[in-house]
């Protein structure tokens, strides 16, 4: 009897090798020009602290609490249990150079104390929350040199949450 032939049986045909030269060149050029960019691009970050399940007590300075509370009709600054002070929206926006001045006056006023509680109103647009956190945050100084401004931080704790 005859032997078939098998149809698994191999070909016996050359094999290739893959050239990576190319590639590993491109890994050369490529990796020191990403390690390079990568040290001229930050980002800046904010740190919150966002309110808690847990409830514990608040920490005391000077039993004073900045809380700027922002609605529909305006800016509300509290110290917690009273409203201080009222800033109206003017022309349909917020005035935030006039929350700016106050918050200046309050930190003459409190030197001690960095931390300070935004709350916002469900409806209110996003940006807002940014622009007020800013402001509360830090206030722009001029300088002697023309359009030139320095920053002086005001209180830089801050927290979020929902306005009561």
């Amino acid at each position: 009897m005859a032997r078939r032939q098998h149809h698994y049986k191999r070909n016996k045909t050359n094999t290739y090798e893959i050239d990576v030269t190319t590639f590993l060149n491109l890994m050369v050029v490529l990796i020191p020009f990403l390690l390079i960019t990568a040290v001229f691009s930050r980002l800046t970050i904010v740190e919150l602290n966002l309110p808690s399940n847990a409830g514990g007590a608040a920490p005391q300075h000077e039993n004073f609490r900045v809380e700027v509370i922002v609605r529909e009709p305006g800016i509300e600054i509290s110290n917690g249990t009273a409203v201080i002070a009222t800033v109206p929206k003017k022309d349909g926006e917020y005035d935030l150079e006039a929350l700016s001045e106050m918050m200046v006056t309050l930190k003459q006023e409190y030197p001690n104390v960095d931390e300070a509680s935004v709350l916002m109103e469900r409806l209110i647009p996003y940006d807002y929350l940014i622009r007020v956190m800013d402001t509360v945050r830090t206030v722009e100084v001029p300088t002697n040199v023309e359009n030139e401004y320095e920053l002086y931080a005001l209180f830089s704790e801050i927290s979020v949450g929902d306005a009561p």
